[in-house]
């Protein structure tokens, strides 16, 4: 199978994988929004929302990170800068979910 391939089939993959987190999230973000700072820490201190955000925070930027290399994959013409952009991306799309996963998990009432 072809690079480009692999690739498009990832980004409709992880997409599909996206829709019930989204909603999952959307849904949970608007009860908890009008609520006090300690009640949305007690939301997220539930074992089961930290799963279910630490997937969808995954997911998500697996998402993104693929989407936005396809856009430097049209628009860069320059192979070093594409390439230093794409490692970029990458280390950022692990980085930034990881911290985000970590923090979530020390979380203490």
């Amino acid at each position: 199978m072809h690079v480009s391939t692999k690739k498009w089939l990832f980004i409709k993959v992880s997409s599909i994988i996206l829709i019930p987190f989204m909603i999952w999230f959307l849904v949970n973000f608007v009860s908890i929004y009008d609520n006090d700072y300690s009640e949305i820490l007690a939301f997220f201190s539930h074992q089961k929302t930290k799963i279910l955000f630490s997937i969808f925070v995954t997911v998500a930027f697996f998402f993104s990170a693929l989407t936005i290399s396809e856009i430097f994959e049209d628009y860069l013409n320059d192979e070093k800068i594409k390439n230093v952009a794409n490692k970029a991306l990458y280390l950022f799309a692990i980085v930034i979910p990881f911290l985000t996963i970590l923090s979530i998990y020390n979380i203490k009432l």
